[in-house]
């Protein structure tokens, strides 16, 4: 029988399932990032329905508990995810800075050629 909380953290795993199966099927993520989170949320279902999967998986890499290992899992994942992250925002920063940079280039000799023509 499943207690309450589980039953709540079944029902979230099982939005978050629906949300990455219709972002897939709206094209906004890729086959591969999909299969990533799956796997994420498959693995939390297990570890939500069968406790005592994450208390052997723990004793078997030599961790006390089963709560300390998907910590420790949870803590690594949102550290590369965070990273991830980073990075992307410093390629978007030097691709706008790009961008911007080749729109005021590209202004300034338009301005150039106005006042050239305006001189004749």
């Amino acid at each position: 029988m499943f207690t309450a909380i589980q039953i709540l953290l079944l029902a979230f795993v099982i939005f978050a399932i629906s949300r990455v199966y219709l972002r897939l099927r709206e094209n906004v993520i890729s086959t591969r990032v999909a299969i990533f989170w799956f796997l994420i949320w498959i693995a939390a279902l297990v570890g939500i329905s069968l406790p005592a999967t994450t208390t052997r998986i723990a004793g078997f890499l030599g961790v006390g508990r089963g709560v300390d290992i998907i910590v420790y899992i949870s803590l690594a994942l949102l550290f590369y995810l965070v990273f991830r992250i980073y990075v992307m925002i410093e390629d978007l920063r030097h691709q706008i800075s790009y961008l911007i940079r080749e729109i005021a280039l590209s202004g300034a000799s338009k301005i150039r050629k106005n006042r050239k023509r305006s001189k004749k």
